[in-house]
């Protein structure tokens, strides 16, 4: 089982900041700005070539409901969205994942290899920022 597959079911922990039947949505432990998130189907597909359309439609609602809910809590009011599929993309966990991750000036983010690794006490006061 996937490290994703993992979180999903509860035997790994997680920084959860949205839900609903189809996916999961949680704060990436590697935060190339603050509330990196990643968005992951419930049901594993290994990237988006395997993914069927009505999955990603579901999806993709949730990459919306997460980008309006940072917008809401920290602020943003720019991001990325990014889907690596396939080795040679840069895919390391194969289950597709999407990646919010917001923008902000002179935020240095070259996405992402200036990622910062925060504290599990800090990834939690921002869960809990973004939940408020």
């Amino acid at each position: 089982m996937c490290i994703f597959c993992k979180i999903i079911n509860n035997e790994i922990p997680s920084y959860k900041i949205y839900e609903d039947e189809y996916t999961l949505a949680f704060l990436d432990l590697s935060q190339a700005t603050k509330g990196h998130t990643l968005i992951v189907p419930k049901k594993h597909f290994a990237n988006i070539f395997e993914t069927p359309c009505e999955e990603l439609h579901h999806i993709m609602n949730s990459v919306k409901a997460v980008t309006e809910k940072l917008k809401k809590s920290l602020g943003v009011e720019n991001v990325n969205i990014l889907n690596n599929s396939g080795t040679l993309a840069g895919q390391t966990v194969h289950h597709l994942h999407f990646h919010v991750i917001p923008r902000y000036e002179n935020d240095n983010c070259e996405l992402c290899p200036s990622a910062t690794n925060p504290s599990f006490d800090e990834l939690k006061n921002l869960c809990d920022l973004i939940n408020n």
